[in-house]
């Protein structure tokens, strides 16, 4: 899966919208993701409003590239739909990671920006969005097309894995 060895986090983007198909299929993405119990507790938020989008940029000292994306991926999960409380963040993370592969396929990137386990961030995302009550934000993936993208590398070290 080429996918894999090419994605990059991209910060930058052209000014152009993403089309609303690319956007259904990196939502489809992030739906095919494993999820414990297959309880699928996790909730996504397209926000393109600009207003939003500089307000959803100052939720962290990282989250900057929100302001320049013509589009963020907020992804949360409900509380009161998981069975295994425990595993709705490692669920987003898993549907977060989907996004971003389906993103270097269709030619967009994007950047997972870390909001969980946050308590600040999450409640500043959660107030923005107005998310309902039992819902916890788990992270932001400003995303569009690339101005610009760096090389990947190969990340293998032998040194970290052990045979027992």
């Amino acid at each position: 899966m080429d996918e894999i060895w090419n994605r990059v986090s991209v910060r930058r983007f052209e000014k152009r919208p993403v089309e609303k198909e690319k956007i259904e299929k990196v939502l489809r993405a992030a739906m095919q993701a494993p999820s414990a119990g297959d309880e699928e507790a996790w909730r996504f938020y397209v926000i393109e409003d600009k207003e939003l989008l500089k307000k959803l940029a100052r939720v962290s000292p990282y989250a900057s590239p929100a302001a320049m994306a013509p589009a963020v991926l907020a992804v949360s999960y409900d509380r009161k739909a998981l069975r295994f409380p425990e595993f709705g963040e490692i669920d987003c993370a898993i549907a977060s990671e989907n996004v971003l592969l389906e993103l270097e396929s269709l030619g967009l990137g994007g950047v997972m920006l870390g909001i969980a386990p946050i308590r600040e961030r999450m409640d500043a995302v959660h107030s923005l969005l107005q998310l309902p009550e039992e819902e916890e934000a788990f992270t932001l993936i400003p995303f569009g097309y690339p101005l610009g993208k760096g090389s990947s590398r190969d990340r293998f070290d032998s040194q970290k894995v052990h045979y027992r």
